[in-house]
């Protein structure tokens, strides 16, 4: 009896031992998974200006999931259904802030023409063109006057003029910034009229934006195709999951049908994917 004790205890133990080490070696992997992402946010929302703890993303990175994967359990009332919806929680944050990222640059460059009406009026008044940086950022919303007021902030505690446009060059990679930023440099190294140049460049970022905007409308309806695409299989499964609850048993019970849903899935994604990279034209 003490022999059996004791096996069963050693046993126990053994489990203990194993669950707990595993447990321990997916909570490092997990921790470093989560640190990995975070890396990845949190310079991107510091770029953007987004003040977010760091708890706070914690907590979003891990609630995510959760609530994708329980919408999509509760929507179509599916195991596996709801960890495809957990995985999409998993890398949304970062999908949302890239294209926040986008809409903050597109933005930005919406605000490029009257940014240099304000600069050159600013000089003309008589201005240097730190002043001009400091009347733009009392002048124009966000995202210009954060950009070029952290510029200001930047000149103010030493930093040179080149080094400061060359620091909002790198954080927004925007090529009418690149234009304007070499302008301002070429002008100051030659001395030459700095207004006249920034005349040349309001219209050829106003000729730009027109090029942009019509070769834009000429792809609206290839990337309507791919949203289209995109969402007709999710909203058929729903329709046929409420008609016909037990219609796609077969592509979950059977290897065959998991195999076929799988490619299915990875087709529909690359077709999607292919569409809006054939459409998406750069000028």
């Amino acid at each position: 009896m003490d022999f059996k004790l004791v096996i069963l205890l050693l046993i126990f133990g053994a489990v203990f031992l194993t669950v707990s080490s595993s447990y321990y070696i997916f909570d490092n992997v997990m921790a470093k998974m989560r640190r990995k992402k975070l890396e990845k946010l949190a310079p991107g929302l510091e770029r953007m200006f987004i003040d977010i703890p760091v708890h706070v993303l914690i907590i979003m990175d891990v609630a995510l999931p959760v609530v994708f994967g329980l919408a999509g359990f509760l929507l179509l009332g599916n195991i596996y259904i709801a960890l495809v919806f957990a995985a999409v929680g998993i890398v949304a944050p970062v999908f949302i802030m890239k294209r926040m990222a986008q809409m903050r640059r597109e933005k930005f460059s919406g605000q490029l023409v009257d940014t240099l009406l304000i600069l050159t009026s600013s000089l003309k008044a008589g201005l240097s063109l730190v002043q001009s940086f400091q009347v733009l950022t009392e002048e124009m919303p966000p995202p210009i006057s954060q950009e070029f007021g952290l510029a200001v902030r930047q000149m103010q505690m030493g930093i040179s003029l080149e080094e400061a446009m060359t620091n909002m060059r790198r954080r927004l990679k925007i090529d009418e910034l690149d234009m304007v930023a070499t302008a301002m440099m070429v002008a100051r190294e030659s001395g030459g009229d700095i207004t006249e140049t920034f005349g040349r460049l309001i219209y050829t970022i106003q000729e730009r934006n027109k090029l942009t905007s019509r070769v834009n409308v000429l792809c609206v309806q290839a990337k309507m195709q791919g949203v289209l695409m995109s969402a007709l299989p999710l909203v058929f499964m729903v329709f046929v999951k409420q008609v016909s609850p037990d219609f796609f048993d077969i592509f979950l019970k059977d290897s065959l049908g998991r195999m076929i849903l799988a490619y299915a899935v990875v087709s529909e994604i690359l077709g999607v994917f292919f569409i809006l990279k054939l459409s998406k034209v750069d000028i």
